[in-house]
């Protein structure tokens, strides 16, 4: 057998973590069989564009599409329930002016860099 190269050692770590990390969520949120109440349908991209409407700070809003996107590229692999909640703390987070941290950057602010609220 052929020795695994770090890449192929560090996916296989992160796939591991993973299922683990679905293993809990459903030990902890059994599923529910509950067809009649179904959310309707809705893109990543409207998902996108209403949580960056709804953010708090420009900085906020700019964060938005790589969260999701990271979200995205995993849905396949959860439950939907465990999707729902990872963008329910994404609204949750980018609704927060406090988030990610009111406290600037090691160095100061870097020009044009101060928060603006979005109304």
């Amino acid at each position: 057998m052929t020795p695994l190269d770090p890449h192929q050692k560090d996916a296989l770590i992160r796939a591991t973590y993973l299922q683990e990390d679905i293993r809990r969520f459903q030990n902890d949120w059994p599923p529910l069989n509950s067809i009649h109440d179904m959310a309707p349908p809705f893109s990543w991209s409207q998902l996108t564009r209403q949580l960056s409407s709804l953010s708090a700070t420009r900085a906020n809003a700019a964060m938005v599409p790589d969260l999701i996107n990271a979200t995205r590229k995993q849905a396949s692999f959860k439950p939907p329930e465990m999707v729902l909640r990872e963008i329910l703390s994404i609204a949750c987070a980018v609704m927060d002016e406090s988030f990610p941290s009111d406290q600037p950057p090691a160095g100061g602010n870097s020009p044009g860099s101060e928060e603006v609220p979005i109304l």
